[in-house]
């Protein structure tokens, strides 16, 4: 990792010129750093931000950081965000100065980005068998004895090609055997059976270092809190047959992880079930979608709906949209469309509007459609509405919302913009 990276790379991100590349932005700041716009404190609604514009709580994005890392405190388990939700190294520094163990990625892609940033410690939750990127990794790993990466292997064939691509390398990658869900879920193996063939594979070589096992619940098969225990107690069970083979002889600890943002709460359940193993055991916890959470999809399955007592996430994000069009009584238009809001799961929902500076709720106004830069609305008697309102709307999914901004906003409440989140997608 070079000298540049870390904190240096971060202060760096507020010494980018504002220009025509980041939609929603004041058109005056142009020229600007994001820095000396931030220490200016606009105003999102008086301020010259153009729409649409999509923007985050200030006080909801602190507030669930510290949400989850009371939670994982509280359940004993180490905690490593999926840093694909946002891309924004920012908000990976911000997880881990709020006890995250290091940063769960998917691509090698988001690896690089979260290396260039000084990213310590990385989990890799797919099996990587790109020749090119595993050689950059392991470069990496060579060059500082501080990074750590942990990687799914998930068939023989797998560990040969990693194998291959990594002789010469100076250090092991740690890898640990990704369980499977179920029949027809996505990636892992299927059988114990097949785990204990992948695990002999890895052994067979001197690349590659067996530290434990993983899998992800939420693609269990017709998934209920029944299913998903008895699905992570197959995992632990796993580990515990894995570790009495001496299979982990090599691993300074061993590694048991898990957890979406849907299931976490069975994750904490069941991984306090783990018995003592001939190492230390990291009990690595995933979720992603917490920081900034959502109005829909997340809102509806987050754990917390199951378990009040530990508190609540806040949906974080609200895109301002302007009403560009009333041809009827029954619609209007507005013009933020698939290029800014999350569609995949949900549609958007309209919640206030603003005129003259006064927010009221969105009585009456519902989101039925999307195209590519307008959302149509149905507006029903109650609704008054009229063009050149703003509309706020909340958002489904949040992996989706942030890949289609590069720079957010991040507004407290009274609409004081006191931050801008950089995004690398």
């Amino acid at each position: 990792m070079s000298p540049d990276t870390g904190t240096g790379a971060l202060a760096r991100l507020t010494e980018e010129r504002v220009d025509h590349r980041f939609k929603g932005l004041p058109p005056d700041a142009d020229g600007l750093t994001v820095g000396e716009l931030a220490a200016q404190r606009r105003n999102l609604f008086t301020g010259g931000f153009a729409t649409p514009v999509l923007a985050l709580s200030a006080e909801r994005l602190e507030h669930n950081l510290a949400l989850m890392e009371t939670y994982a405190a509280r359940h004993g388990l180490a905690f490593a965000p999926h840093g694909k939700t946002s891309m924004a190294p920012q908000l990976f520094q911000r997880q881990i100065d709020r006890g995250a163990w290091g940063i769960t990625l998917a691509v090698p892609h988001q690896v690089r980005v979260a290396r260039a940033f000084g990213v310590q410690r990385v989990f890799l939750a797919n099996e990587l068998v790109d020749a090119a990127a595993l050689r950059w990794i392991s470069a990496e790993l060579d060059a500082d004895p501080s990074f750590r990466l942990v990687c799914y292997v998930d068939s023989v064939r797998g560990v040969a090609l990693m194998d291959a691509a990594l002789r010469g390398a100076k250090r092991p990658l740690d890898v640990v055997v990704e369980l499977a869900a179920g029949e027809g879920a996505r990636t892992g193996v299927r059988t114990e059976a097949e785990c204990a063939a992948v695990a002999d594979a890895v052994a067979d070589t001197r690349t590659l270092r067996l530290v434990g096992v993983a899998g992800y619940e939420g693609e269990v098969p017709q998934a209920t809190p029944e299913r998903v225990h008895a699905w992570l107690r197959r995992l632990v069970a796993l580990a515990v047959d894995f570790d009495k083979a001496g299979r982990f002889a090599q691993a300074d600890e061993i590694v048991v992880s898990a957890g979406g943002s849907a299931w976490f709460d069975a994750v904490a359940d069941v991984f306090a079930e783990i018995p003592g193993l001939s190492a230390p055991v990291l009990k690595l916890l995933r979720s992603g979608a917490y920081v900034s959470h959502d109005d829909g999809h997340y809102r509806k399955i987050t754990p917390f709906n199951r378990v009040p007592e530990e508190g609540a996430l806040e949906p974080a994000f609200r895109l301002w949209t302007q009403v560009v069009s009333r041809p009827s009584p029954e619609q209007a238009f507005t013009n933020a469309g698939k290029r800014d809001a999350a569609y995949d799961l949900d549609l958007p929902f309209a919640q206030v509007v603003r005129r003259g500076g006064v927010e009221r709720p969105a009585a009456g106004i519902e989101v039925t459609g999307l195209s590519d830069q307008h959302a149509w609305l149905r507006t029903a008697p109650e609704a008054e509405l009229e063009v050149g309102d703003w509309v706020g709307l909340g958002l489904s999914h949040p992996c989706t919302s942030f890949d289609k901004w590069q720079l957010i906003p991040v507004a407290e409440a009274d609409g004081t913009v006191v931050d801008y989140i950089r995004t690398f997608f």
